[in-house]
């Protein structure tokens, strides 16, 4: 009886060693593989979208530990100073300052009645009400107060126009110096419209210079060719006219069909000093025609 207590216990221990392990253990493969049962690698990462490795816009976790970390305070946000602009700007003036501002005074004090104005190629609040009003008057879009290149052509074609140039005799006449894109109206050799901007024939439809007489007129014409309406309607020659511009007057790349297109409130001044009669004498031609 003594000779059997040792063998029980061995046994026992032996069962017990054999449960535990098995319960750690992967199920053997029928092929003896001790892997099988685990999901692969490859099908777990396709099924949660897990990665091996973190990507760009991910960070690797840091290894958990037994206390908390405290971590540092969010600093509050503060006021960043905003990127410099490319145009200066007098803090008196309310304007931008343009490339051409210099160029722009020069010319604006030449042509007078849009206020005061000093030559100095710095922007002021007497420069800026100036420019903005000259923008306003010729439609030069936006009216900032600001000397771009637009208000620059524009000025410097208003300024150079030689109004004898259009040699008027006496009557009514209609100028129109194709190579400014200037028009404007002279009475007995007098000039009793300021030179204005125009935008005559685009290449391939040059509008002609010459010696004409206006022999047609309507309010609103319809154009049968172009299917437009024609505001203030003056026709001269070959199907040429006056009449309210239909589009951007200041867009270059573009033109007429050759004729004499006008700001609205130019084409209303033209209709009221006009009438069947009235001469038209275009001197020059459009660079590019």
């Amino acid at each position: 009886m003594r000779k059997s207590r040792p063998t029980v216990r061995v046994l026992t221990l032996a069962a017990i060693t054999l449960f535990g392990a098995g319960a750690c253990t992967p199920e053997p493969r029928k092929d003896g593989d001790p892997a099988a049962g685990r999901t692969p690698v490859r099908v777990a990462e396709q099924k949660t979208g897990a990665g091996g490795s973190p990507g760009p816009d991910q960070r690797k976790r840091p290894t958990p530990t037994v206390a908390p970390t405290r971590s540092k305070p969010t600093p509050k946000p503060t006021a960043s100073r905003p990127a410099p602009r490319t145009t200066t700007a007098s803090p008196a003036s309310g304007c931008p300052q343009g490339e051409h501002q210099r160029a722009v005074e020069t010319y604006l004090a030449q042509l007078g009645g849009f206020g005061p104005v000093t030559v100095d190629g710095r922007q002021s609040a007497a420069d800026c009400a100036a420019i903005k009003k000259f923008q306003q008057r010729y439609d030069i879009r936006p009216a900032v107060g600001r000397a771009g290149p637009t208000t620059y052509d524009v000025a410097k074609r208003l300024a150079t126009t030689d109004v004898r140039a259009c040699r008027a005799g006496s009557g009514t006449t209609f100028c129109i110096d194709l190579t400014r894109q200037t028009t404007w109206a002279m009475r007995d050799g007098k000039v009793i419209m300021k030179p204005t901007v125009t935008r005559t024939g685009m290449p391939g439809y040059a509008t002609p210079a010459g010696t004409f007489k206006i022999n047609f007129r309507n309010v609103k014409e319809w154009s049968d060719p172009y299917e437009v309406w024609l505001p203030y309607w003056q026709h001269f020659t070959q199907g040429m006219g006056f009449h309210q511009t239909t589009t951007y007057l200041h867009d270059k790349a573009i033109g007429s069909h050759g004729c004499v297109n006008l700001l609205p409130a130019d084409a209303v001044r033209m209709w009221e000093l006009g009438k069947v009669g009235t001469t038209v004498k275009l001197i020059g031609r459009r660079p590019g025609t």
